[in-house]
Parts: C-alpha cells; structure tokens; sequence
C-alpha cells in the first residue's frame, strides 16, 4: 500500500522511525530499509534490539501504540493519495478480469482506515485485501500473497504478479513463488531493489497494464 498504490509522503517510514527511537534505540538506515513492509511489531521488535534495547512485550506495545498514533497524526495532516497513474492502471487490470488484491504490513486497525479515506473499496476497485490481522507472520514470509491468492481464486502461483517497494516485498514474492516486481516510487533505489531476486523493476505500479501477460519472465537473481 504505501509507497507501492498510496502516496502517503513517507509517513509511515518517518512514524516507525520516531516511535523506534523513542524507545532509545539508536536506528541505523539500513536497518530500518531492512524492516520497511514488515509486520510493524515485529519491525519495532527487531530495530528495538539491533539497537541496543530490549524489546519486551510491554515496551514493543508501547511503541506500536506511538508509531499508530504517530502515523494517524500525519495522515490528518497531510492525507494519503494514489499514488498517480495507479487508479487507472488497476482498472484497466480490473477490465482485463486482472483479479486485484492489496497486501500490507499494516494491521486491520490501520489498514481500513487508509483505505476508507482514499474511497477503495473491496469490491469496487479492489477484489480483495489482506493485512497481518490474516496471517500468521507477515513479509517476508509468503502468507500474504497465499492469502490473497486464497481470497481471489487463485491457484497457479506462476499466474500471479506481486509489486512492491520494498526490499521485503521481492522476497516475499520469492517466497511465494510469484512474479516479483519492485517499483520505484518507494525510498529504495532501482539497485537497492536490483540486488534482490526479482523479475521486473519498474517507475511505478502504474506501469504494469503494460507487462506482456504471455511473456514467461526469468528471475533475475540477487547481485
């Protein structure tokens, strides 16, 4: 979702950040491009210890809460948008009987919030969402896209596309078997995405009506 269908001006990568380091944890760059698309605790769970903190239950419930509250500030402030080109490229998918489903490493609580305020409705726009309430672990485990393959009727994982911006996005699809395609509308560059396994890098999400749906890609392995 964000960063990949919704502009949210970087909002989410800024509110993990604050809340990491509230903790006192000291949050290196590359950690937090590490964790980026992740299940949010187990983000907060990870940056807290890789930066010198221990990350018990209650102080990892303390900081989810901060980075909710964090995020839920900015999007008022500046609300989310689509991210351009996307609205018409996933009606186009729609209108070639695309089936369309949006993953993320938000919960439900965040998730349909979003969602609700951009107009996107399952069943309108979309065919299907998935967020870490469904699964047993999010990104980059590959039950998000199983779930959304489950959701939508999938069967063949070699008929299945996931995009994403993000460096756990590509090893998700991995995972999962699928069509990996990293876009670059994110915070990561075309050879920070590169250097994971993947099939396609592309500008944008909106880039993808234009994919040749009979073309059988290779996987590009990590540099």
């Amino acid at each position: 979702m964000a960063g990949t269908t919704i502009d949210d001006h970087g909002a989410v990568y800024v509110a993990l950040a604050e809340a990491v380091e509230e903790t006192g944890a000291t949050l290196l760059e590359s950690d937090l491009q590490q964790w980026m698309g992740t299940d949010k605790v187990a983000a907060i769970t990870a940056l807290m210890e890789l930066g010198g903190e221990e990350p018990t239950g209650k102080r990892v419930a303390v900081a989810f809460d901060r980075f909710r509250a964090i995020l839920a500030a900015s999007y008022r402030n500046s609300p989310p948008r689509a991210l351009p080109g996307v609205v018409l490229a996933l009606e186009e998918l729609s209108g070639r009987s695309i089936r369309i489903a949006l993953t993320t490493g938000f919960d439900d609580a965040v998730a349909f919030p979003l969602l609700e305020s951009l107009g996107w409705k399952v069943g309108v726009l979309l065919d299907a969402v998935v967020t870490t309430s469904d699964v047993p672990a999010g990104r980059p485990a590959p039950y998000l896209i199983h779930r959304a393959m489950e959701k939508t009727g999938a069967m063949d994982v070699r008929q299945v596309l996931a995009a994403g911006d993000t460096i756990v996005d590509l090893q998700a699809a991995h995972n999962a078997g699928v069509i990996g395609v990293g876009v670059l509308t994110g915070q990561l560059s075309r050879a920070q995405l590169a250097a994971h396994p993947h099939h396609y890098i592309l500008d944008s999400v909106a880039d993808l009506p234009d994919l040749d749906e009979t073309a059988s890609p290779d996987l590009i392995p990590s540099r």
